[in-house]
């Protein structure tokens, strides 16, 4: 079962970051951020446009590390319709599966494709390359600043 985790968590990180989803300037964006991660050197701006409370669409641009890419690529999938107050619970969620020991708590199945990046608390280093996007999404959601950083 284990090397069938291991196999999927392979196989999705390398296809978002071969291939990643909304890899694109949105030039209608009403929101729009900057993140860094200074220990991987991850960057990424995140465009997201939001009306009515919902997210209609999001995308990204810039260069990182798989496993940030991916994530950005599986977040910018997901959250597309969802309104801000659920994409916020599936940032907590996220947060909570890739940085606490109770992560397994988590009813991975209710977070979909996301599961898969669950490993990466494991790997304390890495956690901040999975949550870059998220934190930006969260400090979009909420017009904070223009740059956010990991640390």
């Amino acid at each position: 079962m284990l090397d069938t985790i291991r196999d999927l968590y392979q196989e999705v990180v390398f296809d978002h970051n071969r291939n990643p989803r909304n890899f694109r300037v949105m030039d209608d964006a009403n929101r729009k951020i900057e993140g860094f991660n200074p220990l991987c050197g991850d960057r990424i701006t995140l465009y997201v446009k939001v009306n009515a409370g919902v997210i209609e669409d999001v995308s990204f641009q810039g260069s990182g590390c798989a496993i940030s890419t991916a994530s950005a690529s599986l977040m910018t999938e997901i959250v597309r319709g969802q309104t801000e107050a659920e994409a916020e619970r599936l940032f907590e969620t996220f947060h909570r599966i890739t940085t606490s020991q109770d992560g397994d708590a988590v009813n991975l199945e209710e977070i979909g494709k996301l599961a898969v990046l669950a490993g990466v608390r494991a790997y304390p280093a890495r956690v901040k390359c999975a949550t870059l996007a998220w934190h930006s999404l969260q400090a979009a959601l909420k017009n904070e600043g223009e740059t956010i950083s990991t640390e």
